[in-house]
């Protein structure tokens, strides 16, 4: 396999008029991915012969797949979730369990975070009394990194009261990235657990599970992983071992694949992270897909992802600080998820529908817009979104 990726547009349906620059809002699906969910709903029809270990295998492949993916390095550790907030209230519903949580302890959280990751602790915080504290995003002289100031503030705020960091790999909204390694580290030496959420990430940024040391990792799988909706998969660490499910699914305890024996009820879960599989976690229709999605990011593989984006980046960006657009500089964040914030005279929204009009699909994000580029983009793509902030910049 050569170590440059290339283009690979051919694999997708996106047509030739369309710059979808996007993927960090919904990333489309391939057509061996689209083919998948087809011959899916085909068998569907005809359910016939169905054995009970059905309910089961395909669902097995995809933790297979995951654990790689993120060099996990164990499949039982990782579960099949529905959505970033079923995850996060996994890691709710477990916190009274941290060895050494005590009230007037802390969550802490980043500024602007994504809703999911935030609403998640409301009621938690209440319950054992804790409070949240959050790290707002600094404010540094143009040019400077937003990303290097904005990491050293988390750390500095990671202190004996922490009881739980939850970070993500980059900013959802401004491609921000963070130093999970330093950041893990640091929490471990106080005792604090470490979440995750690598929905903007996995599956485009390398990350590494045995280097980081999460104690969780939560992910949407419609984004980076191009998989489909109302699915995601999670890393549940040692912390959450023989812990309390958000829910008691049939499928979740052992010997559950015995249906002539389904009613000789087991109090007994499967090991690790199994419990916190949701309920009918073997969707017929979307593991299949899910299988084919990340059997494409295995092969491409996400540092070559990164490169091949960098590819596209490179003699654009600078363009477009010549528009008085503020962009962080490469080393504070990934080349999949770029935050192009605009002049201070510029309106986002009406910004976003120009380039709408231009078919050039980026996401307007508060004050900046969200370029996201994946493996299916082409210079041509980058160069139309040039093409049309010029036209309504200037």
């Amino acid at each position: 396999m050569s170590n440059q990726l290339t283009s690979q547009k051919h694999l997708f349906a996106l047509p030739a008029d369309v710059h979808y620059i996007n993927c960090a809002t919904r990333g489309p699906f391939s057509q061996t991915v689209a083919m998948a969910g087809h011959e899916a709903i085909d068998r569907q029809m005809n359910p016939f012969g169905l054995p009970p270990d059905a309910f089961f295998s395909g669902a097995v492949k995809v933790r297979e797949l995951f654990s790689q993916l993120i060099n996990a390095g164990d499949p039982d550790r990782i579960a099949v979730i529905s959505s970033v907030s079923y995850g996060m209230a996994v890691v709710a519903r477990n916190l009274h369990r941290k060895p050494g949580l005590r009230a007037g302890q802390h969550i802490l959280q980043i500024d602007a975070e994504f809703p999911s990751d935030v609403y998640a602790w409301d009621r938690v915080t209440t319950e054992l009394g804790l409070t949240i504290k959050t790290v707002p995003m600094p404010q540094v002289p143009a040019g400077e990194s937003v990303s290097a100031r904005w990491n050293d503030a988390v750390l500095a705020a990671i202190e004996p009261d922490t009881a739980m960091v939850v970070v993500p790999h980059v900013h959802w909204m401004y491609g921000n990235r963070f130093d999970l390694e330093a950041i893990g580290e640091r929490a471990r030496s106080v005792g604090a657990w470490l979440v995750i959420d690598g929905t903007q990430s996995v599956g485009a940024l390398p990350f590494d599970v045995s280097a980081i040391q999460p104690d969780a990792l939560v992910c949407a799988a419609y984004k980076w992983m191009m998989g489909p909706y109302a699915t995601g998969l999670a890393y549940f660490g040692e912390a959450f071992d023989g812990g309390v499910p958000l829910e008691e699914s049939w499928m979740n305890r052992l010997d559950s694949n015995q249906f002539h024996r389904l009613t000789d009820y087991q109090p007994a879960y499967r090991e690790k992270a199994y419990r916190y599989n949701m309920g009918e976690h073997s969707h017929f229709t979307h593991m299949p897909m899910l299988e084919i999605a990340l059997t494409q990011l295995i092969h491409w593989q996400p540092e070559r992802i990164q490169t091949y984006c960098a590819g596209l980046l490179d003699n654009h960006l600078p363009e477009l600080t010549t528009l008085g657009c503020r962009i962080e500089p490469a080393s504070g964040r990934g080349n999949h998820l770029v935050g192009v914030w605009l002049p201070e005279t510029a309106d986002p929204m009406a910004v976003q529908q120009v380039l709408q009009q231009n078919r050039v699909s980026v996401s307007a994000r508060g004050r900046a817009l969200r370029v996201a580029p994946n493996v299916y983009n082409e210079p041509a793509d980058m160069a139309a979104l040039t093409e049309a902030l010029s036209g309504c910049l200037f």
